[in-house]
């Protein structure tokens, strides 16, 4: 008897102790906390070692920005997303929208739009500095979402090329 129990606990242990799948040997059955990978996207966007140039805002499009990030944060994701949109109206192709869009999907598992709606901020953008950066730690985890390692590991190294020194000042 003392057996059976020891061995039934053997196998529950292997059972919680088995690691995750190689990468890039099919999906995972856990899903990815998505809150983190955004956090992480947005912390990839902060350096302090750069000069970026802001564009001025329209001020109604900062109105439906406040809007939004007040919907986003209560997790009303269509809500926060319906606002960018007509934002969007005001501003087309705002590359700071977009990005935010698909950093929403994100937080909807949205992959594929994810990954588009960084790709087109990126392609409309300055490719350079912290958007840049964002875009592509979007691109990547959209990429590890839907299970392409070997995509995701490419857009990651794409995160670094973003960033240029600031001039050595005399």
């Amino acid at each position: 008897m003392r057996f059976l129990i020891v061995g039934a606990m053997a196998l529950a242990l292997v059972a919680c102790s088995s690691g995750a799948p190689p990468a890039g040997k099919g999906r995972s059955s856990a899903k990815p906390d998505v809150v983190s990978q955004v956090a992480a996207v947005r912390a990839a966007g902060v350096n302090g070692n750069e000069l970026e140039v802001q564009p001025l805002r329209d001020p109604q499009v900062e109105d439906l920005r406040v809007q939004a990030e007040a919907q986003e944060a209560k997790r009303e994701l269509k809500q926060a997303n319906a606002t960018l949109d007509r934002a969007l109206v005001l501003s087309p192709g705002d590359p700071d929208l977009l990005q935010w869009k698909a950093e929403l999907a994100l937080l909807g598992r949205a992959w594929m739009a994810a990954e588009q709606l960084a790709n087109d901020s990126f392609q409309k953008g300055p490719k350079l500095g912290g958007l840049c950066r964002r875009n592509w730690a979007t691109i990547a985890y959209a990429r590890e979402g839907r299970g392409d390692a070997a995509g995701a590991a490419v857009a990651r190294g794409q995160v670094d090329s973003c960033t240029v020194a600031p001039p050595v000042r005399m």
